[in-house]
This record gives structure tokens, C-alpha cells and sequence, in this order.
């Protein structure tokens, strides 16, 4: 019964799915008598958390057998919107049964301390659903822990290890299902990140294609020489569209050069910020990380090709993977080809989802070992 209510509160969470950052996704359920009777959960940063919503929905004080079922463990400082344990504890509830501790090591296990000390029963769930209840926030989970974004990669791959046909064209890759999967996590993600390459060979738009219709997420793009930007003409799509105050261009220093450019993206609202080359002509992604953590993203979902892969393996400027494998090969020479998935410091134990005809292998990486 435990797992029956705290999976209902875990699909409440995903209800707000990619519209809480910087804050967690969170539901919660109220039951009396083995029977629901109210629900809520986090919509987006500055409402009110999941208690106290399933609190209010109930619209009247939960009886003495009352427990409640919430994926996190509840805030125990004020914030914006209350502590939620001093709201539980006034509603006095039996038992409150919790998916996954608060990942904050300020506030880690203090909100469940302080509601044993007011006699209330505590628990929290074991197994597959604990890990589904932790997995659910791995943005926020990261970014709380180390302050800064996460920095994940996406990759669709062929069986022989190859992203495209050829280079400076794009290349079907996955089917529609594992397409449909990269639209769902670009909808998590508050930003998603390509190279300057990427932007001349596809012309992507970038934005979360969904069933509601389009939904754009901060578009970083990485150009140190604004080679994506013509000085005349047509301008690329994430330069050009409907969200393109959206758009975050990163490039080296201004110069002569590329005066031009910056002048065609600043009439189109793109925000420019400068990040020096090094010699190799490359960015450093540890410094990166410090520029899109000042803009207050907590996390970055990468779609960069060969370079961008090479470049965030070597600095080891990488946390999460989503690799994309397909049954296809691509067996001409001038195919482009990307580090193999043993290169990359996976767990034993990884997310792997089957989809149609091809497979998505996902987890974090840990370049300590």
C-alpha cells in the first residue's frame, strides 16, 4: 500500500515536469483510511510546495489516522512559501512516509528529524521507488550539492560508433521513438547547449517539439568565432525565431572581425557572453560552467557532435550521459565517429530504456575512479 500511494505522489511530481527549476519537483498525497483523500504537488518556483497544496485541497484538518506520502522530504526552513514540517506538524498527522531525503547536506534529514520530534511516525520507502523518487530531481540534486549546473551529453549513436554520414550534414540516426524520448528530456532541461557546427550543418530550432505544442529552453550556443552567424542573408533559426531573446551565444573576445556579426544578434535580442579561446582554439568548460551558473541555470542538456564530446571528455567537464544507440551502421569512411561508450566512466549499474528498435543507456559519470 505504501509503494501504491508514494508511486501516486511521484506521478503527481511529474505533472510539473521541467517547470520547477531552480526548485524540485515534488507531489504529495493525503490518506485516510487505505483511501486517498487529496493531492498536490510543486507547479514551479514560488508556489506553494506539494503539502501544503494536498493540505489545502483537503480543505479541512486530516483526521487522527491520517498519513501522508511525499516524494521529498519536506522543507524545514521558511523560503518563500513556509516550512512545510511546521505545517505538518500542526496538521497533526500520524505517519508522514517520504520517497528520498532532502539532498541538501545543510538541510539532509533535519525536516524528518524534527518531525519524530514532534511524535510523529516517520518512514521512508526502499527499493526501485526510492531510486525513482531520487532520480526524478537529478537536476536539482546535482546543482544543490555542488553548486553549479549539470552538465549532461546527449548522443545518438549507430552501432559502429558514428553520429553522422558525413561531416556538415545531418544524419538520421534514431527512430521515432528515441526522438520523441530527447523532446521529453529537452522539455526537463532549462537549457540546452550545441556547437557553432552543429548550428551550420542542421539549422535546428532547439525547442522541446510536444504534443502541447513547442516549448523553448535557454539555447546556448558555442561560436568563438561567430562562424554560425552570416554577415548577410538569412540568419539560422535560433538566431531568427519567435524565441530568440532566448538564444545565449558564448564566443571569444570581440574583434574586429566580428563586429558585424554581434551587431545582427544583438538587433535580434541574443545575448552575448564573452569566453576567452585557449590556444588550441577550444573553450574551457569548467570556466563555462562558472558563465551559465551566473546566468542561474541548473543544468545544461549538450547536443554537440564530435568536438564538443572529445573536448568535455578530455576536461572531464562532464556529469550525465544520454546515449542513444541504434541498430544502424554507417559504413562509408568520411563517417564521423565520437568516443566510444567505454570511454565514458559509467556506472556498473545504468538507466537503460528500450525504445522501438533502438536502446537509450543513461547514468552518471565519475571520472575519479
Amino acid at each position: 500500500m505504501d509503494e501504491r500511494y508514494l508511486g501516486r505522489a511521484l506521478e503527481l511530481a511529474q505533472e510539473a515536469w521541467g517547470e520547477t527549476h531552480p526548485n524540485p519537483m515534488v507531489g504529495a498525497v493525503i490518506v485516510e483510511g487505505n483511501e486517498i483523500v487529496s493531492e498536490g504537488y510543486h507547479a514551479r518556483a514560488g508556489d506553494r510546495h506539494a503539502e501544503i497544496v494536498a493540505l489545502e485541497n483537503l480543505g479541512r484538518p486530516p483526521r487522527s489516522d491520517a498519513v501522508l506520502y511525499v516524494t521529498l522530504e519536506p522543507c524545514s526552513t521558511s523560503g518563500r512559501t513556509g516550512s512545510c514540517v511546521e505545517a505538518i506538524i500542526e496538521a497533526n498527522f500520524r505517519r508522514v512516509m517520504v520517497g528520498t531525503r532532502d539532498p541538501n547536506p545543510v538541510h539532509a534529514g533535519r525536516g524528518l528529524d524534527k518531525l519524530r520530534e514532534a511524535g510523529i511516525e516517520v518512514s521512508k520507502i526502499e527499493g526501485p521507488l526510492a531510486d525513482d523518487c531520487l532520480e526524478l530531481n537529478l537536476i536539482f540534486n546535482y546543482q544543490i550539492v555542488h553548486n553549479q549546473p549539470l552538465f549532461a551529453l546527449k548522443l545518438a549513436v549507430t552501432k559502429d560508433g558514428k553520429i553522422a554520414e558525413q561531416h556538415g550534414k545531418p544524419s538520421v540516426i534514431t527512430g521515432k521513438e528515441a526522438r520523441a524520448d530527447v523532446m521529453r528530456w529537452r522539455r526537463l532541461f532549462p537549457a540546452i547547449a550545441i556547437g557553432a557546427g552543429t548550428v551550420s550543418a542542421d539549422n535546428p530550432s532547439l525547442t522541446a517539439r510536444l504534443p502541447s505544442g513547442d516549448w523553448c529552453p535557454r539555447r546556448i550556443i558555442l561560436d568563438g568565432k561567430l562562424s554560425s552567424v552570416p554577415e548577410t542573408g538569412v540568419l539560422p533559426k535560433v538566431y531568427s525565431d519567435n524565441f530568440s531573446k532566448s538564444t545565449l551565444v558564448v564566443t571569444d573576445k570581440a574583434s574586429s572581425h566580428t563586429d558585424l556579426r554581434r551587431a545582427r544578434l544583438i538587433d535580434e535580442g541574443v545575448t552575448i557572453r564573452e569566453l576567452p579561446l585557449d590556444s588550441e582554439g577550444s573553450f574551457s568548460y569548467s570556466k563555462l560552467r562558472d558563465i551559465l551558473a551566473d546566468e542561474d541555470l541548473t543544468g545544461v542538456y549538450f547536443e554537440g557532435g564530435a568536438k564538443v564530446a572529445h573536448q568535455m571528455l578530455r576536461e572531464k567537464a562532464l556529469d550525465y550521459l544520454f546515449w542513444y544507440q541504434s541498430p544502424k551502421t554507417f559504413p562509408n569512411a568520411d563517417a564521423v565517429k565520437v568516443p566510444p561508450l567505454t570511454d565514458f566512466p559509467l556506472p556498473e549499474k545504468v538507466q537503460s530504456t528500450k525504445l522501438g528498435e533502438d536502446s537509450l543507456i543513461r547514468g552518471f559519470l565519475n571520472f575519479s575512479n
